[in-house]
């Protein structure tokens, strides 16, 4: 493996920061939504489409589920964009700092989210979360064209 720089490191903690997130997400649904499917007399089956099992289940619940599908969305996007910095080589504190910023802005964006559920707050974290990645995005697509970053 390549030895990386320590703007590198930082980086991939990001990234595993952000895997471990979606883990805990992930068992936190599990965790809340199937005691609701049986406190509502639903089977596992009743799950096939989790569009109607929305419906039939209390706030508590599917909000956390909104949550883990929302921490495969736009951190997707992280994921490429982060990992193609490191291999290009082109990790420096700039880069490390908004992938932290991210990583931050989407836990609290999961911590309201699946909590008090507050729109208006999740979705200002949702733009804060944006504002590091379009700088991992648009800073070497700069670079790659030419143009002084």
């Amino acid at each position: 493996m390549t030895q990386l720089n320590a703007s590198g490191l930082s980086i991939l903690r990001a990234v595993f920061g952000m895997g471990l997130l979606t883990f805990v997400m992930a068992a936190w649904m599990t965790a809340v939504r199937m005691p609701a499917m049986k406190r509502a007399g639903l089977s596992l089956q009743d799950a096939a489409h989790t569009r109607h099992l929305a419906e039939r289940l209390p706030s508590s619940a599917t909000r956390v589920a909104d949550n883990y599908r929302h921490l495969l969305e736009t951190p997707t996007v992280f994921y490429a964009v982060a990992l193609a910095i490191v291999v290009a080589g082109l990790a420096d504190p700039v880069y490390a700092a908004c992938a932290w910023l991210f990583l931050a802005a989407r836990v609290a964006h999961s911590i309201v989210q699946a909590t008090f559920n507050r729109v208006s707050v999740r979705a200002a974290l949702y733009t804060v979360s944006w504002v590091p990645l379009a700088v991992m995005i648009v800073r070497p697509m700069l670079g790659v064209l030419g143009v002084a970053t």
